[in-house]
């Protein structure tokens, strides 16, 4: 027995709990977090407010949140599993009711202090759903047609929801986040193969409904693939977002502008500064070692996800802690790849960079999860 070892088995659980957290990981979400603020501060020109006060509360009460959640045993989370992906729900089906309205898009809900954003909530609550459901299902069972259709459902129903909002993005990603659970589960590749080339033909079907009667996609979702595929065809229109972002990431060089001296961001060039496009204003000020210093942290962050899953003998909590990992993967690299214009705009947030209070707590509840599957585990 080490003397680490020995200390932890000598004090009290609760502080035992708290000494077995993995505080590796919180230093790498703190030090990205942090990235966020010194960037909400630099957008708001020198200053705190509005964005970079409010961002640093709601870290602080989302780290709370997180080590909370870490405290509580992990079979709690996948007794509940199913309640928070009907509250998820519900919430998605409220929006549609009774959803406040922003930049032409109804997906939040007032709740005076805040605006939630079910969406957020939906995106882990369907990572825990089905690391329940094959935690439960027998292996001999997985890649039956029936017990292959039920998450299918599970999947297509919060994400027809979300789409109505509409938010392509975030439905996409529940599609695709459901998607990698059910490979990890074991679901036989026949089944993925089946749903990439019924893609192919969806996307097919999406460009030839353009016009039509049968239109599949909203004329300004036509419009960002349109600049995707050639920005400057509309270089002060549909393409001015990603013209700008590209001018921004390319100004930056090596090195960058400097803190606080980004010309894109100062001037108000740059769209959606504090928001989706915050890459680009860490790009331009601190140039291609911020962007690679701050992808290097998420890949981190990725890698002790991948071990702490490896290491864990529990099938729901492997299950759930890789989900939560590739689930976080996929928001780094939509988001990343979308300013760079690798991918179309589909305004999805930089994790604990972008200005939002959903995405933020949402976020750390579901890495409090992570720590739950790691305290917890079996010895």
């Amino acid at each position: 027995m080490t003397y680490l070892e020995y200390n932890v088995k000598t004090v009290p659980s609760g502080w035992r709990k708290v000494l077995a957290l993995n505080w590796p990981l919180v230093l790498l979400l703190s030090s990205v977090a942090c990235i966020g603020f010194l960037m909400l501060y630099s957008v708001a020109g020198g200053s705190w407010t509005p964005w970079a006060e409010p961002q640093a509360k709601r870290y602080v009460l989302g780290l709370a949140v997180m080590i909370l959640a870490g405290m509580v045993p992990i079979w709690f989370w996948r007794n509940m599993a199913l309640v928070f992906y009907a509250l998820a729900f519900l919430l998605l089906v409220l929006v549609e009711l009774f959803g406040s309205v922003g930049m032409g898009a109804q997906r939040w809900i007032d709740l005076g202090f805040m605006r939630l954003q079910p969406s957020e909530l939906m995106k882990i609550s369907l990572v825990v759903f089905l690391a329940a459901y094959y935690d439960w299902l027998p292996l001999s069972r997985t890649s039956r047609p029936l017990w292959v259709a039920l998450p299918i459902i599970i999947i297509l129903a919060p994400t027809a929801l979300t789409l109505m909002q509409p938010d392509l993005g975030t439905a996409l990603l529940l599609m695709i986040a459901g998607g990698l659970m059910m490979f990890l589960a074991g679901v036989h590749w026949a089944y993925f193969a089946t749903v990439i080339s019924a893609g192919i033909g969806g996307i097919y079907a999406v460009f030839q409904s353009r016009g039509t009667d049968w239109q599949l996609l909203k004329d300004y979702q036509f419009r960002r693939i349109d600049t995707f595929l050639d920005p400057s065809s509309d270089p002060l229109g549909a393409g001015y977002h990603i013209t700008q972002a590209k001018i921004a990431m390319g100004s930056g060089g090596w090195t960058g502008r400097g803190f606080m001296q980004g010309t894109q961001s100062r001037l108000n060039f740059l769209p959606e500064k504090h928001t989706d496009f915050i890459f680009n204003t860490l790009a331009e000020e601190f140039g291609f070692v911020g962007g690679i210093s701050l992808l290097a942290l998420y890949v981190l962050i990725l890698f002790f996800c991948i071990t702490a899953a490896l290491q864990n003998r529990d099938r729901f909590s492997s299950l759930l802690i890789l989900g939560i990992g590739l689930t976080f993967f996929l928001f780094y690299a939509v988001n990343m790849s979308m300013v760079m214009g690798l991918a179309p705009v589909v305004g999805v947030p930089l994790p604990l960079v972008s200005y939002g209070g959903s995405a933020m707590l949402v976020l750390m509840l579901a890495f409090g999860l992570v720590q739950s599957a790691h305290v917890h585990r079996p010895r």
